[in-house]
């Protein structure tokens, strides 16, 4: 009766990692814009944009200074708004100096920085949001390509954006039960 309770408990487990853990954990990304440095001039924000993908559901996290006198971030309406760095009507600003921002919905949103002067600096941001099954079409039609490049190139440290997925978390989920002797 223990051996069946036993091996119950562990299919059980399986069974609610694999469901569970192969969805939700990979269903959004957490990207912090800048990474390290956050929004601010040196961070180099189109480079840190290049290459990433943004998929409905993703979070953009927007950490910088805050308060009188400080930046603040406007989200703008148009790509024109946006390019010129006309920040006089924005559809929304924030000035929390850590904003998550959700994203909800297929698009290109414009971010840029409430100073002018700053956004013809480079301190802005367009973030083309795609569906998941377009994200998915499109990183496996760059798997190959990327590949060979990949290879001739030096490691990177690792993106802000973790994914775990399923597969992942039954290894640990077995190697947990095995080392409890179940």
């Amino acid at each position: 009766m223990g051996c069946v309770n036993k091996n119950l408990l562990t299919l059980i487990l399986v069974v609610v990692v694999f469901v569970y853990g192969g969805t939700g954990a990979a269903a959004q990304v957490h990207h912090v814009v800048g990474d390290d440095r956050g929004w601010e001039l040196a961070s180099d924000i189109a480079s840190w944009a290049a290459g990433r993908t943004f998929v409905v559901g993703d979070f953009l996290w927007f950490a910088y200074s805050s308060g009188i006198d400080k930046d603040k971030i406007v989200e703008l309406k148009s790509k024109d708004e946006f390019e010129t760095c006309d920040v006089t009507k924005p559809i929304k600003m924030y000035d929390n100096g850590i904003d998550k921002i959700s994203l909800q919905q297929e698009g290109i949103r414009y971010f840029a920085s409430a100073n002018p002067e700053s956004c013809k600096k480079g301190l802005k941001l367009p973030v083309e949001i795609m569906s998941k099954s377009t994200a998915a079409i499109q990183s496996s039609s760059l798997t190959t390509t990327s590949w060979n490049a990949a290879m001739a190139q030096e490691p990177t440290a690792p993106s802000s954006s973790t994914k775990i997925c399923g597969p992942t978390l039954l290894i640990i989920a077995a190697l947990i039960l095995n080392c409890m002797g179940v």
